[in-house]
């Protein structure tokens, strides 16, 4: 028992070294440095955090083999937090149960993420920080083939952030598993988000520096099982999102879903909406809470008939997804238009327009929610049209 306790002794002290050290070596990296860290399992009761630098790489040996474990943290929310830096990579290695977010770049010109595992250990829980890969403010993001588990709002959530490349990469057990907000330029793909509340999100809230997100390509992902019922925190706007909801475009414009498999969903597989739906007050001028201009084509959908789960449901939308008892809709659309955008017809200009067509098991729906649901429509080809493609994301 005395060596036993020795041991234990020189473990910690060993622990408290390493993370002194490494903290160290970020302060004090000189631009274009490459900062190491071997394999191991290593404990931090801090966040570790990267400021005004350029051009550093910090690497570990691979997923699963160098782990920065957060669970005993008692300083700081993060657990790594960069900020005000350009060009900066961090690859392979895992990161776990920090108090908040585990990794958080914000103001980052040039941020890579690369072979990384962000997740908390214990399973969905409320207390989990909000979102495993964060990105925010920041320009020339690349997300690659990476795994984000149980995050409480977003694994992986890219904010208020300019061109952006989100690929190779998975989500589980995540309140919403992708979510872009408030962003422009954005190509999402050859991702697999299964088993979260949400599968891939593309919101566009009040509020926020970056206004007007958009011009978003969502395509080829695995988008499957999104049953998980919602743990987020009392408050979060990700908190009405129903479980059982494959893809939900918010406000968002100029966005388009293709080539996707979306499988499997107990309350929706496409749900298109307007922030009016969320039934919040909007206090923000220069909102614009609209979707306009959503491209959805060439998709497959499946989804065995089945009653919409009760709980979660997104303000007075799902409400009305009900009436369509065992057999919901593919896509869904509130009908809720912008007044300044509505042509002497009373429907949008192309431009403007809510275009779906050529998906594998394709059904629509207008709920008309702008007339109280007094006009619900279903069918297959409500929404025939054909939109400009959404360009790619280069950088």
């Amino acid at each position: 028992m005395k060596y036993l306790f020795l041991l234990l002794c020189f473990s910690a002290l060993g622990q408290a070294d390493f993370e002194k050290s490494l903290q160290k070596r970020l302060i004090l990296a000189e631009d274009g440095s490459t900062i190491e860290i071997e394999a191991g399992r290593f404990q931090l009761t801090k966040s570790l955090s990267l400021e005004g630098k350029k051009n550093i790489t910090l690497r570990g040996k691979g997923i699963d083999k160098t782990i920065l474990s957060f669970k005993g943290q008692t300083q700081g929310a993060e657990g790594i937090k960069v900020s005000n830096c350009e060009n900066i990579v961090i690859e392979d290695m895992t990161t776990e149960d920090s108090k908040g977010d585990l990794i958080k770049t914000m103001n980052v010109k040039g941020i890579t993420f690369r072979r990384l595992k962000a997740v908390w250990t214990g399973g969905p829980k409320p207390t989990n920080g909000s979102y495993a890969l964060y990105p925010v403010l920041c320009e020339n993001v690349l997300i690659d083939s990476c795994i984000a588990i149980g995050a409480s709002d977003a694994g992986i959530y890219v904010g208020q952030s300019k061109h952006i490349i989100v690929r190779n990469s998975e989500a589980y057990e995540n309140v919403a598993g992708i979510e872009i907000e408030n962003s422009l330029y954005a190509d999402v793909y050859n991702n697999k988000a299964i088993g979260n509340t949400g599968g891939i999100l593309v919101f566009d809230l009040p509020d926020l520096v970056q206004k007007k997100g958009g011009h978003v390509r969502v395509h080829h992902n695995l988008v499957k099982d999104n049953n998980l019922k919602n743990f987020a925190p009392k408050g979060n706007i990700v908190g009405n999102v129903p479980k059982g909801t494959g893809m939900m475009v918010l406000a968002a414009s100029n966005v388009e879903f293709f080539e996707n498999q979306i499988i499997n969903h107990a309350t929706i597989g496409v749900a298109i909406i307007s922030y009016y739906m969320t039934e919040n007050a909007i206090k923000d001028k220069d909102y614009d809470p609209y979707p306009t201009a959503i491209s959805i084509h060439h998709n497959t959908f499946e989804r065995k008939p089945r009653r919409v789960p009760m709980d979660s449901r997104f303000g007075k939308m799902f409400r009305f997804v009900l009436r369509f008892g065992r057999h919901v809709p593919a896509v869904v659309y509130d009908g809720i238009l912008n007044p300044a955008k509505v042509g002497p017809d009373g429907k949008y200009p192309l431009d403007y327009s809510i275009c779906v067509r050529d998906n594998v098991n394709q059904s629509t729906a207008n709920l008309d929610a702008e007339h109280n649901f007094k006009g619900l429509q279903q069918g297959k080809d409500l929404f025939d049209c054909d939109l400009e493609h959404v360009k790619s994301t280069k950088f």
